[in-house]
């Protein structure tokens, strides 16, 4: 499937702002699902490219001197294959890493009884067989709803609340993995998908799980959110323990007074059909404000 992106972010300051610095995890790699066609980063000030210690393509934005806006713009085009949601398992950092805790991931008491129950299924039907059922028992027990958590919700907040979007879907997935044994990472991207008639877009930016079954088998992915594994559908953005380390827009500023932000993205199968919405509850942009001094 050939896909053409386009996503923007744009940050408005009350008052002028007189520093900002961006991280930028905005363009996909080439991998055994995609490969990337063309791909472009545009936004104010100087911009460098760097890869990150998860193998990510990242970029840092610097904007000196009084602004009062930021605006991120990434065009591109991706060839996806579907890979039935498997990668290799020498993708990227060794396996067992993905197995620490994070603040997002913190396994509870709580999240471990959600868990404990597939443990027995590992055994009797494989690990693939078990991740599945625990990802469709997250599904139905996690409603997808957008306002009722944000960027700091942890997986146990989503649990607990028994709403979330597909970043809590990722985290809860994760951390249930690790109650499990088995290695989790989190995955930020885009998902190309055409509406039934009666239906509005679905989301295009979003963010799901992969973990890692064994050396010939490798990592496959989990869609806690739409209950189902990766196809030529998705585009992967980034990879990392969780949303901290994947956020695709994540900044710190002096100055600037009350921020609005507003997002666009579009995802797109040539020739014809077009996903867009003006804001996704999916995967969430972060941009915190620093003091002077």
């Amino acid at each position: 499937m050939r896909l053409t992106i386009e996503h923007e972010t744009h940050y408005r300051f009350g008052e002028p702002a007189h520093h900002s610095i961006q991280y930028l995890r905005l363009t996909p790699r080439t991998d055994s699902s995609q490969t990337v066609i063309s791909w472009s980063v545009n936004t104010p000030g100087k911009l460098k490219r760097w890869i990150d210690g998860f193998g990510n393509i990242a970029h840092v934005s610097v904007q000196n001197g009084v602004h009062d806006e930021v605006p991120v713009t990434v065009r591109g085009e991706v060839e996806t294959f579907d890979t039935c949601g498997m990668l290799p398992a020498d993708d990227g950092l060794p396996p067992l890493m993905f197995s620490r805790p994070t603040p997002f991931t913190d396994v509870t008491p709580a999240i471990a009884a959600f868990a404990e129950p597939f443990r027995e299924r590992i055994g009797d039907e494989g690990s693939i067989a078990a991740l599945h059922a625990l990802m469709l028992g997250l599904h139905t027990s996690i409603s997808y709803k957008g306002g009722f958590t944000d960027v700091s919700t942890t997986a146990s907040e989503a649990l607990e609340r028994g709403t979330g979007v597909c970043q809590d879907h990722a985290h809860l997935f994760i951390a249930c993995s690790r109650v499990l044994g088995v290695p989790a990472r989190y995955v930020s991207g885009y998902m190309y998908c055409v509406p039934e008639a009666d239906e509005p877009p679905s989301l295009a930016s979003h963010a799901w799980a992969e973990a890692y079954i064994d050396e010939k088998v490798g990592w496959v992915s989990f869609d806690t959110a739409n209950s189902r594994s990766a196809t030529d559908a998705y585009v992967r953005l980034a990879v990392a323990f969780d949303y901290a380390g994947a956020a695709p827009v994540r900044g710190v500023r002096k100055g600037g007074g009350v921020e609005d932000m507003s997002v666009r993205v579009s995802v797109v199968e040539e020739p014809d059909a077009i996903q867009s919405q003006s804001q996704s509850p999916g995967v969430q942009n972060q941009y915190q404000r620093f003091s002077p001094g």
